[in-house]
């Protein structure tokens, strides 16, 4: 069995021949002949060079795996039951789905409180982040989730005042904290800036915690989608320049001569800016986490990658020492900007594998008595069903579950939906339920009498979608949390599962279907 596919794919634009006829292991038609304009990749990366290693078209795109791995989160059952209610009185009447509390905090003291266990880790200075950010403000804001702004949005702004190697301000970087803290009700939810090594040189989150009221920042070690920094798609030779001058890895070289004129001359139309890796050390860390808190960050939280068990076991073990606010793990396979495309389907450690490890460190460390932070697991997420698996899996450590492609998604839709309603041009899908916001979005009349009219009139119709999309999930987590018996998010634990392979059960410690209740069987029927 292949659990990749190879040399083709919608992402880099490319296909093979004999679409019929491949070879298996290599990817490639199994006749390649001479004369084949070079459809498939390696045919197109014989012309186009590096461009080919990342997905396209950058912008307007959110990319994620096709790696079929050998275990993922369907590979589990989650169990319900006939007996019972935890969290709520056991009477039919009070036990009814919609009074599962799905209100959650996370963090030190007081923490960050919740309306609903979600985050956005880190849409950054991508161009699909950008044109999508309004939509992603407002809806996390309205819907008391947390929101975080990923590396380089600083450095990418050609308006940022840059003196001495610190920012003194910036255009994008604030408006895009505004649009949250103007649309935040009731202290629920949160924004949070992210850093890595050219944020933390230019004084990123010093100045968002200073000047813009940020009280969450996150220092940065990767992500799922690559083992490298950030990466972006520049078309201004102006721009290419800037972000040279600025520190940032800028490939081709914008001030050589020779590429400039292939530039001018339409050879290439755009340039590659890439983030430096990170340098990961005990002392470091610890040194900046107290920077951040003597700066006056009210909670700090860790992302990290797919990286190998040691560094995950570095991430869980830092993030202890620090007691830091929440730890983010993301598991190999997805991204929102321009990873490679081979390197996202190749590299890492996976979710269930990823997050069985964590879970598995973090117990050790509580076993010790030691702090162990609040976790986030993050990693193709999408549905009701991941979400209560993600939470039983790691429980009770786990209190987020990380979303960012999904997120994205009903943005754009809602985005679309509210052009398309300008413009009188609906689909007739869309049409069938209407053609107004309040007739399409089907949360929007409760959203408009919570808001009041004139408030509710400047919601974005990308921001409904995400709001809409949001409350559809939770509707779905409190019915399957309700079939548990389990009326409140702390309930969740991992015998909420079961294992429906043996090599499911034997990577996460959850039991295996037919293992499962096996005592408790025994004494119903021997008794």
């Amino acid at each position: 069995m292949s659990y990749s596919r190879l040399n083709a794919s919608a992402a880099t634009l490319t296909k093979n021949r004999t679409a019929g006829s491949v070879s298996p292991f290599s990817g490639m038609c199994s006749t390649c002949v001479e004369g084949c304009v070079g459809m498939c990749e390696i045919g197109k990366s014989a012309y186009r060079g590096h461009e080919t290693i990342y997905p396209q078209p950058f912008g307007i795109i959110t990319t994620a795996s096709e790696k079929d791995y050998p275990i993922d989160y369907s590979h589990f059952s989650i169990m319900g039951t006939a007996v019972g209610a935890v969290g709520i009185e056991a009477d039919s009447d009070k036990a009814i789905f919609p009074a599962a509390k799905i209100e959650t905090k996370v963090g030190r003291g007081d923490g960050i409180k919740l309306k609903m266990p979600f985050v956005i880790p880190g849409i950054g200075s991508t161009q699909v982040a950008k044109d999508n950010w309004e939509g992603l403000a407002v809806g996390a804001a309205l819907t008391g989730t947390i929101l975080t702004i990923g590396e380089n949005v600083c450095g990418m702004d050609e308006k940022s005042q840059i003196e001495s190697g610190k920012v003194k301000s910036t255009v994008d970087l604030k408006n895009r904290i505004k649009m949250f803290q103007d649309w935040q009700r009731d202290g629920y939810g949160a924004i949070v800036v992210q850093a890595n090594v050219e944020d933390t040189r230019l004084g990123v989150q010093e100045y968002v915690i200073n000047e813009l009221g940020v009280e969450v920042v996150e220092v940065k070690w990767g992500q799922g989608a690559k083992d490298i920094g950030g990466e972006v798609k520049i078309k201004s030779l102006e721009k290419a320049q800037m972000l040279k001058k600025r520190g940032y890895v800028v490939l081709p070289d914008p001030e050589s001569p020779s590429v400039i004129e292939a530039f001018k001359k339409k050879a290439f139309t755009e340039f590659e800016r890439h983030s430096r890796v990170g340098m990961v050390e005990f002392e470091s860390f610890m040194k900046r986490v107290e920077e951040l808190r003597a700066a006056g960050a009210k909670h700090i939280t860790l992302k990290t990658g797919a990286y190998r068990p040691a560094d995950l076991a570095r991430a869980v073990k830092f993030a202890s020492e620090a007691k830091i606010d929440y730890l983010t793990v993301d598991g190999a396979g997805g991204g929102t900007g321009m990873s490679p495309w081979r390197m996202m389907n190749e590299w890492g450690v996976p979710l269930v594998e990823l997050h069985s490890l964590t879970h598995e460190y973090c117990r050790r460390l509580d076993e010790k008595g030691k702090y162990v932070p609040d976790l986030a697991f993050a990693g193709g997420f999408t549905m009701e069903d991941q979400i209560i698996k993600g939470l039983a899996l790691g429980a009770p450590y786990t209190k987020l579950i990380g979303m960012a492609r999904s997120p994205i998604a009903a943005v754009m839709v809602g985005k679309t939906i509210g052009k398309r309603i300008h413009e009188e041009k609906l689909p007739v899908y869309v049409e069938r339920f209407g053609t107004d916001v309040e007739d399409i979005f089907v949360t929007a009349s409760e959203l408009k009498e919570e808001l009041g009219e004139e408030t509710f009139k400047k919601v974005p119709p990308a921001a409904l979608g995400l709001y809409t999309y949001y409350h559809r999930l939770q509707q779905g987590m409190q019915q399957l949390m309700c079939g548990s018996r389990k009326f409140a998010l702390e309930y969740l634990s991992r015998n909420d599962l079961c294992a429906l392979t043996r090599e499911s059960a034997e990577v996460s410690g959850i039991d295996y279907v037919m293992d499962l209740d096996r005592e408790e069987v025994d004494k119903i029927l021997d008794s």
